[in-house]
């Protein structure tokens, strides 16, 4: 006889070719949907499986990890995990894993495009050609900020923080950064420095964010942290929401105290402060970080292994916590 496959709990759909590799190697507790699930199919889905795929967007505290008496690993879709109560699932003696690595290029390219489009008012110019209200060039129209040669400041200089910096050498930057500890510049030409965050955010044209969400850092970025940057600099978000105060963004971005923002994250998703979505000068993007088919693709498969191996008795290679 066939050995039954192992009982597996997916929170959401996940790119095709996951789910081709899924459904070959497990039984689905059912079949996922693209929304997010409720907190008690979630409760219901965990409680079922020995091990599951969650994502960032489900929040799984103690009182869920409780319920779930035959899980042995949470795989979670994403690189952070503040969305698991990763204590309780230690006492539980559930493992937790999450992606690493896999996401790095996407959130850097991303956190260029979104600095770039908000440096040149892209899409503000989109917007005004579609409406066919432009009418033609004009010496003074949508003058946007300069890029090359300025001020790069990056709060979080890990793996994705300096994949930003590798590519603000093309343009020629001088990059500061912000970080519990120093790092080794990977270009010859000319070294990062390191800065405390308020030297930083003075001292930067353009602001970006790639610290992990915790206790420490939610809200680092609030109203005495933007009225010390310079009131022609730009930042930008590609981390976790929460790290920055929205209602005093969008307070020192109506005030000219900071120029514009572009933000892939916000601090209550998919809700938006309502004083941010007037403003011309924000770019907001849906949480694309990681959204290339290549990376989402990975992740999903990263999950897989981290799954087999637990289910084999073996270490997970992503374990955290």
């Amino acid at each position: 006889m066939t050995a039954a496959k192992p009982l597996l709990y997916i929170s959401r759909l996940l790119p095709d070719p996951v789910m081709a590799a899924i459904r070959e190697r497990f039984t689905l507790v059912q079949d996922p949907i693209d929304v997010v699930p409720s907190r008690s199919a979630l409760q219901d889905g965990l409680s079922s499986a020995v091990a599951a795929i969650v994502t960032l967007t489900d929040r799984i505290d103690a009182e869920i990890i409780e319920s779930a008496h035959g899980l042995k690993i949470l795989a979670n879709y994403a690189v952070g995990y503040n969305n698991i109560d990763v204590a309780a699932a230690e006492r539980r003696g559930v493992i937790v894993t999450n992606t690493p690595e896999v996401l790095t290029d996407a959130t850097a390219d991303l956190t260029w495009a979104l600095l770039l489009t908000t440096a040149r008012r892209v899409i503000e110019g989109d917007q005004l050609v579609r409406s066919g209200q432009w009418t033609g060039w004009a010496p003074t129209q949508l003058l946007g900020a300069a890029v090359a040669g300025k001020t790069l400041g990056i709060i979080g200089m890990g793996r994705i923080g300096q994949a930003v910096a590798d590519r603000a050498a093309g343009f020629r930057m001088n990059v500061l950064y912000y970080s519990k500890r120093p790092v080794n510049s990977r270009r010859d030409s000319r070294a990062w420095e390191w800065r405390s965050l308020p030297a930083l955010l003075a001292e930067s044209d353009f602001v970006t964010i790639h610290v992990p969400l915790t206790a420490e850092t939610r809200h680092l970025i609030g109203v005495h942290q933007l009225a010390q940057m310079r009131s022609t600099a730009i930042l930008i978000n590609t981390a976790r929401g929460p790290i920055v105060d929205e209602a005093a963004l969008a307070a020192a971005l109506q005030s000219g105290t900071i120029a514009g923002a572009g933000l892939d994250v916000f601090e209550d998703e998919p809700q938006l402060h309502p004083g941010v979505a007037p403003l011309k000068q924000v770019v907001l993007l849906p949480h694309l970080g990681s959204a290339t088919l290549a990376a989402r693709v990975e992740m999903g498969m990263i999950c897989l292994r981290n799954v087999e191996a637990v289910l084999r008795g073996q270490t997970a290679p992503n374990r955290v916590g």
